[in-house]
């Protein structure tokens, strides 16, 4: 979508052409020598439609298919076929990879070919969420209306205060979607309510809040009954194949930690009677690092594929159940290499270590609330510093 629209300006303001006197080069090249740079107002508005969107400072977005005519002025039609383009940028935010960057702009769209009496839906300028809704509105006549949430989801912009109230009346204002519409109803995603306050939407803006359904998917039957949402549409899933696909965030966002542990645990593990012992860095450290990755595995991937059935309510306890239970089969195979300190020093580290990454884990779940997440690090981390502490000076100790 444009940054600006190319509507031609009014008198009094710059021309999308340079003035006469100036012998500069015009935005659009005349056919004929009388032929004037911008048609008459009686013709179309747009000053050379074709091409006014790649001048400096427009950006021409590649789902952008057309535009649609409006009472105020062209809207970007957008296209409801996701590219290649498309589906590798799911893939790098399913990553973490450029997450905060992935934001189109704000604004009004439209899908097919909306008239006056079409629905209006909102939801987040997140680009996933943005790609999410418009395949799901295929063969769809709707209107899109795209909330600044600073490239965050629905869900989390709501707790954030990006998705709300006041961001709502601010863009139905700047669109002036008041005289695209000739009705007043306004499709919500349900996950976007915890921010927004429907009877001052309306208040402030004459648009009534109806809420849509959680799932995208479920917003074509949606629309055809009527704006009725069924118990199913209005529940929120958190199942496996929904947790797992979560899990290439976490390690992500990890990865500033395994680079300077790594460093660390060769160092640490080359202490010896000699002082230091290359070999034993890496025989040592190298162990070391291996116990480090499983811990990270147990917290930031068996914890929330295992969610539901372990045991406790914190997320730090269950993470520590799998890295205890991670941390006892490696103590069983291998026995023969470890000495009691050793078997002590993984037994207390990696169920911290896992406990530690299954913490993080608590932002992407629907088990939890920030209070409670606030509480529960409170009483976790001290606990996981010391155990990580004993663990360590356990495992320095075993070479001597």
């Amino acid at each position: 979508m444009n940054e600006q629209n190319c509507d031609p300006p009014s008198v009094g303001k710059s021309a999308c052409c340079p003035p006469p006197k100036v012998e500069a080069a015009t935005c659009c090249p005349p056919t004929k020598a009388t032929e004037p740079c911008c048609p008459p107002k009686a013709e179309t508005p747009a000053c050379c439609p074709a091409v006014a969107d790649d001048r400096p400072g427009y950006k021409l977005w590649a789902f952008v298919s057309g535009w649609h005519d409006s009472p105020v002025g062209r809207i970007p039609q957008i296209a409801t076929k996701l590219t290649a383009s498309d589906i590798l940028g799911r893939w790098q935010m399913r990553w973490g990879l450029g997450r905060m960057r992935y934001s189109i702009a704000p604004g009004l769209y439209a899908i097919g070919t909306p008239s006056s009496t079409s629905p209006v839906l909102v939801t987040a300028n997140y680009k996933m969420t943005f790609d999410l809704v418009r395949r799901d509105l295929h063969n769809h006549d709707v209107w899109l209306l795209i909330l600044d949430t600073k490239g965050i989801n629905v869900w989390c912009a709501a707790g954030k205060g990006t998705f709300g109230t006041d961001e709502i009346v601010r863009q139905v204002q700047t669109t002036k979607l008041d005289q695209v519409v000739n009705h007043r109803t306004l499709i919500v995603p349900q996950l976007g309510a915890p921010g927004v306050a429907a009877h001052f939407v309306q208040k402030r803006c004459g648009f009534k809040v109806i809420y849509g359904p959680v799932r995208s998917r479920d917003l074509q039957i949606f629309l055809a009954s009527g704006h009725q949402a069924t118990p199913e549409m209005r529940r929120v899933s958190f199942n496996l194949a929904e947790r797992l696909v979560l899990t290439p965030v976490e390690l992500v966002s990890m990865w500033r930690q395994i680079l300077w542990s790594i460093p660390i645990l060769f160092i640490l593990g080359g202490i010896s009677p000699e002082f230091f012992s290359f070999a034993a860095a890496w025989q040592r450290g190298g162990a070391a690092i291996l116990a480090g990755f499983a811990g990270l595995l147990a917290g930031a991937v068996l914890s929330p594929l295992l969610l539901p059935w372990l045991p406790g309510r914190g997320f730090a306890f269950k993470g520590a159940v799998t890295g205890f239970l991670v941390a006892i089969l490696g103590t069983i195979i291998f026995a023969a290499q470890l000495n009691w300190l050793n078997s002590l020093a993984l037994l207390l580290a990696l169920p911290t270590i896992a406990s530690w990454c299954s913490m993080h884990f608590t932002g992407s779940s629907t088990f939890t609330s920030p209070s409670g997440v606030e509480k529960e690090m409170r009483h976790a981390i001290p606990g996981q510093a010391a155990a990580l502490l004993v663990g360590g000076l356990c495992w320095i100790a075993a070479v001597f």
